[in-house]
Order: C-alpha cells, then sequence, then structure tokens
C-alpha cells in the first residue's frame, strides 16, 4: 500500500505540472515542470517519505523501458530527416556531451567533493 501511495504522490505532481502548463501556456512539458515542483517541496521538506522512495526506485528499474517508444518512434519518420543525419548526429554528440558535463558540475557543486575525491 506504501508503493501505491508514492505513485500516487507522483502522479498529483504530474497532473499538477499539466495543468501549470495548460494555464500559463507554457512551452514546457507537465511532466518536467511536475518534477521541478517535486523538487522544490522535497528541498522545502529536506527528506523523501518511504512511500515515494519505494514508488521512485520501482519506476527508476523501468526507465528504459519508459523512453523506449520515443526511441523507436523515429525510426518511422526516418525519411523525414533524409540529409539531416550529420546535423543529428552533431546535436545528439553535443547533447550528450553538455549533459554528462552538466550532471557532473551539479555533482560536484551540491555533493562539497572535487572529481579527484578531494575536499
Amino acid at each position: 500500500m506504501s508503493m501505491l501511495y508514492g505513485f500516487l504522490v507522483l502522479t498529483m505532481y504530474f497532473i499538477a505540472g499539466e495543468a501549470l502548463r495548460v494555464l500559463l501556456s507554457l512551452p514546457v512539458s507537465g511532466g518536467v515542470i511536475g518534477m521541478i515542483l517535486l523538487t522544490l517541496s522535497l528541498m522545502v521538506r529536506g527528506s523523501i517519505s518511504e512511500s515515494l522512495s519505494g514508488a521512485s526506485q520501482a519506476l527508476i528499474s523501468v526507465l528504459v523501458l519508459l523512453i523506449m517508444p520515443g526511441v523507436v518512434g523515429v525510426f518511422f519518420v526516418a525519411d523525414e530527416f533524409s540529409g539531416q543525419w550529420l546535423a543529428i548526429a552533431v546535436a545528439l554528440a553535443l547533447g550528450t556531451l553538455l549533459s554528462v558535463l552538466t550532471t557532473l558540475w551539479l555533482m560536484q557543486r551540491f555533493s562539497g567533493h572535487e572529481v579527484d575525491g578531494h575536499e
């Protein structure tokens, strides 16, 4: 029952994000807005409940399955990208590199540790 409550909390943040997106006509996904709201509320609270932690761990374990439909969908519109593969490859490479560097920077900033392990 605890995990069900965690999924309910996650769903409510998603719905709140979607509602804000529609009401304010924001060009951002409702899921992203919901995650920002969840992050802010967890920062204010200072802890994560056991039910939310359990539900989140269950979703992380199937994260690949949640991403897979979007990746597979690209193959159905591949003909629309003909002649643009170099630009797409460069964008993917740069996007991945920037994502990794941003994650590393945020990890260093908020953990208080340097990359080599020295504080």
